[in-house]
């Protein structure tokens, strides 16, 4: 009798062993901490439960998923959850009139005279993170406006009640009071930001004690509120006059960007050194652009284009559908390898390719999204070990043209030049004859919050929201209670980064804020944002892949263990980068950290990795839909 040798026995349990593994993790899953959110008629979900409360209020007084999200993108924006009326907002939303996705591009541009020269003359080695002169010209209240008078249904009056009534008094959270008071010393340097944040501050700058607001305090911002009901009127005038309501609209739309809103924004932003003019107000507009997308076996993933970062998930997608994910088995080390070095190519290629493709020179998307160039990409995967120098590759060999920058591609280095010391303290100089702003840390910069909103209707409408900018410590503008937001150090000014991505009047920076949506068969599939910085897509990308490859439910997906790769450059900040370094979350067990540590990744176990996500799936079989939101953070959804 033969009897099989011991190492191959040893395989062979420890292979079965994997696999056992592997196939209990999506059951593990399944002990969610908060339930799915099940609703036939409606269902609304954002980043605070008074906001969330907000869509509920719209959708039972009769309006559709779009009016919902503009009463929660108001509510949020009120209660500045990392993010303010200042910031940008972006949006895909399904139209099923005609059954297609459009999107939203409400993102600010940089004003008159921020240019790389300018930025650069100041001491600058990247934008600033802070200030004035690290803002871009408003762009929430013209995206709201533009995406209720386009695909929704109700006044703006109607949306916007909620938020005027927070304007006026909402008990504040513990969250962002406290935040208010953390960030006091730089609040302090922006006189309306320390009135409205700081309301126990002495004249003389100084208090006894706390100077923001206490958790479950009445917090007033008379100013904003003025805002709002400027806003408000310039509608109801214009309709007093017969005008249509595309057109009352259009009045509330002028009067923030071209009327004594406007003048007043201006005058603040530039009093404190800011660069805003009354024509950098006037010449933004929104867009309403036709979404990238790719088929991942069948299912249609929608992304905003080169504008965000949103093409980076879709580029993942391409290249690991040359893999076998489920037999790699959910979060084992070759799986989570498969999704780090996918990762690294894709935004290797955002970090030197994205930037707003209304200025030239025009971005390879074409190519970038080819299945031919991710196989290319695929192929390149060293199986074995991370690559630490992984870097753009050259779409333009997958769609007609020439790279007009192979001289700049040779020379890309992974890890970006950081502020020097002499530059340091321009870099972080708020305006002339201020004190230097503290830096944001790499961790703060690279999982920066924003908030996201997700509604839906049995009517069919659905929409992704990510909207963010303005966040505190915001500089607010003069007597507007607008907050200004802080995009502009999302560009570079070293063109060997990005040529794409360089600053100049009217530009838009490439951000990170990026929704996602899915169809199958041409119907709505799922619908999905997350907070954070450069972690959105990748969060998403796996959020996706929890719900597709390994069969989670929406609430399930949303819990589950994430990984984040720190290879790719921060958006933020010194847009510092970190090859081969890897979160993980410390239920993913010991003996895969041990064996990533193997392949040469600089592995953490922490207890969060990932920014709280929202999404829906919609449920063909049963005519409904199934609400997720994380279970940590104050993300919350209702669903009727």
């Amino acid at each position: 009798m033969t009897s099989t040798p011991a190492p191959d026995f040893r395989v062979r349990f420890l292979a079965l062993a994997v696999v056992a593994i592997c196939a209990a993790a999506p059951a593990l899953a399944q002990r969610t901490v908060k339930p799915v959110l099940h609703g036939r008629h409606w269902v609304a979900v954002t980043g605070k439960p008074l906001a969330a409360t907000a869509g509920a209020l719209i959708f039972a007084r009769g309006g559709n998923a779009v009016d919902a999200t503009c009463a929660m993108l108001a509510a949020t924006s009120t209660m500045w959850d990392t993010l303010g009326w200042g910031g940008e907002t972006q949006a895909l939303i399904f139209d099923p009139r005609n059954n297609e996705v459009v999107g939203i591009n409400a993102l600010g541009a940089a004003p008159t005279g921020a240019t790389v020269e300018f930025y650069r003359d100041q001491g600058h080695v990247y934008p600033p993170e802070y200030g004035p002169l690290a803002a871009v010209t408003p762009g929430t209240p013209g995206g709201l406006i533009v995406m209720l008078s386009h695909y929704g249904t109700m006044s703006l009056a109607e949306v916007l009640e909620p938020a005027i009534q927070m304007a006026d008094g909402y008990p504040i959270e513990r969250a962002q009071a406290d935040n208010m008071e953390r960030r006091r010393e730089m609040l302090q340097q922006w006189p309306d930001s320390a009135r409205v944040f700081l309301p126990y501050l002495s004249s003389s700058g100084e208090s006894d004690g706390r100077a923001a607001p206490r958790e479950g305090e009445i917090f007033r911002q008379p100013d904003l509120l003025d805002t709002l009901r400027k806003l408000v009127e310039a509608e109801a005038a214009a309709l007093k006059q017969g005008k249509t309501r595309e057109q009352a609209l259009a009045a509330a739309y002028d009067r923030f960007y071209r009327g004594d809103i406007a003048e007043e924004f201006v005058r603040g932003s530039r009093e404190l050194g800011g660069l805003h003019t009354m024509a950098d107000l006037d010449r933004w507009q929104v867009h309403i652009e036709e979404p990238v997308r790719t088929n991942y076996r069948g299912v249609d993933v929608y992304k905003l284009t080169s504008w965000v970062q949103g093409p980076v998930m879709l580029q993942a997608l391409n290249i690991l559908e040359n893999a076998d994910l489920k037999a790699m088995g959910y979060n084992s080390a070759r799986y989570i390898h498969a999704l780090y070095q996918a990762m690294n190519l894709a935004f290797a290629d955002r970090d030197f390719y994205y930037g707003d493709p209304y200025y030239p020179p025009a971005e390879p998307l074409e190519g970038l999204l080819s299945k031919s160039y991710a196989r290319a990409r695929y192929e390149s995967i060293d199986w074995e070990r991370n690559d630490e120098n992984a870097r753009p590759g050259d779409p333009y060999a997958f769609q007609d043209g020439d790279n007009p920058f192979l001289d700049l591609l040779e020379q890309w280095t992974p890890i970006p030049p950081a502020a020097d010391a002499e530059g340091e303290q321009g870099f972080q100089q708020a305006s002339a004859g201020r004190q230097p702003l503290p830096r944001m840390t790499y961790e703060e910069g690279f999982t920066a919050g924003t908030t996201s909103i997700q509604a839906a209707d049995a009517e069919g409408w659905v929409v992704s929201v990510t909207p963010s900018g303005a966040w505190i410590p915001a500089v607010i503008a003069g007597r507007t209670g607008i907050g200004m937001s802080q995009r502009m150090q999302s560009f570079v000014l070293d063109p060997g980064l990005n040529p794409y991505n360089l600053p100049e009047p009217g530009k838009r920076p490439r951000a990170t804020l990026t929704p996602g949506m899915a169809l199958k068969d041409g119907q709505p599939y799922l619908s999905f944002a997350v907070q954070g910085g450069d972690t959105q897509d990748q969060n998403l990308l796996q959020f996706f892949l929890n719900v597709f490859e390994f069969g989670m439910n929406v609430q399930e997906a949303v819990e589950a263990a994430n990984i984040t790769s720190h290879q790719m450059q921060s958006s933020f900040g010194a847009h510092e980068s970190r090859p081969g370094e890897l979160d993980v979350r410390r239920d993913v067990p010991p003996w895969v950290r041990a064996e990533l540590r193997r392949m040469g990744y600089r592995v953490r176990a922490l207890d969060r990795t990932s920014g709280p996500i929202t999404a829906i799936w919609f449920d063909r079989e049963n005519g409904t839909m199934w609400g997720g939101a994380s279970d940590y953070g104050e993300d919350y959804g209702i669903a009727w």
